[in-house]
């Protein structure tokens, strides 16, 4: 039993000496795949994670727009000629709901255009825009005007309206120039 033990305490020393490489031929060639394997470890500590991280920062800088030089700042926007076009003078019978008295609104309006491809898109339909715009100001009630919020609910309609029908392109706001309810 104890010759066993003797053995393998044997053993024991003979893998400790060829993991350590005393310089013999037979000993280093079995440290170099221990190495390699040290190596690999050392590769993906050292360099594949770190790359790993450096692309999901990237990556998530993308996203986030914070690399994309193409976006515009707001003083680039502010400096850029904007385009007016003129619609013709609106004047509609607004919903009555009862009452005896009809009750009109004239109105004038401009649109904003942030470029000539907005405007080239919006000339051949036309149409259909002042179709829309009677359209959902006949169903309006004067009460639906009254004060800043029913004017910016109004205005905030009339862009919708406007810009579902040129899309992709599109109207950057509606000028009101007259609104007159009666």
């Amino acid at each position: 039993m104890a010759d066993k033990e003797i053995d393998a305490i044997d053993d024991d020393a003979g893998l400790e000496g060829e993991v350590e490489g005393d310089g013999d031929g037979e000993e280093g060639e079995a440290a170099a795949p221990a190495r390699r394997r040290l190596t690999g470890r050392t590769l993906v500590l050292f360099v594949i994670l770190p790359l790993a991280g450096l692309l999901a920062i990237a990556a998530g800088g993308y996203l986030t727009g914070m690399l994309d030089s193409g976006a515009e700042t707001p003083e680039q926007l502010a400096a850029r000629p904007k385009l007016f076009y003129e619609l013709p003078e609106i004047l509609v019978n607004l919903s009555d709901q009862g009452d005896e008295r009809s009750r009109y609104l004239k109105l004038q309006v401009s649109l904003e255009l942030p470029d000539r491809g907005s405007r080239d898109a919006l000339e051949p339909v036309l149409p259909r825009v002042l179709d829309l715009f009677q359209v959902y100001l006949r169903e309006l009630r004067p009460s639906d005007l009254d004060g800043s919020a029913g004017i910016y609910r109004l205005k905030e309609e009339l862009v919708r309206r406007v810009n579902f029908e040129i899309h992709p392109h599109r109207v950057s706001d509606v000028l009101f120039k007259e609104i007159i309810v009666q």
